[in-house]
């Protein structure tokens, strides 16, 4: 499995239409082999910036590196310009290979 996140440095004052964006936006990840899950998650605020981390999990990277060559993504990213206003900068992309992964199965 792969993990593929982005951390953004959003401006305090921006917060609700940084989340508004997300949670608006129509997303096709599911369209995609070998895409599992997304996750929107809001971490700790600093004095100039709150932390956001949108995170994918894949099937594998191959599957993560597919989807990053889609019609999909070029739509999905279109846009992705017009919310850098709302950010301290550009979004800080991580990429993990899964070594460990364990579920809790009722």
């Amino acid at each position: 499995m792969f993990v593929a996140a982005n951390r953004f440095r959003v401006i305090p004052e921006h917060a609700a239409d940084f989340e508004q964006v997300w949670l608006t936006r129509e997303s096709r990840l599911h369209e995609l082999p070998g895409f599992v899950s997304f996750q929107l998650l809001r971490g700790p605020q600093a004095a100039d910036h709150i932390l956001y981390t949108s995170s994918t999990l894949w099937a594998s990277r191959a599957d993560f590196e597919a989807w990053t060559k889609s019609e999909q993504f070029r739509r999905a990213h279109s846009g992705a310009g017009s919310s850098r206003n709302l950010t301290l900068g550009p979004p800080n992309f991580e990429g993990f290979d899964v070594l460990q992964h364990i579920k809790n199965e009722p």
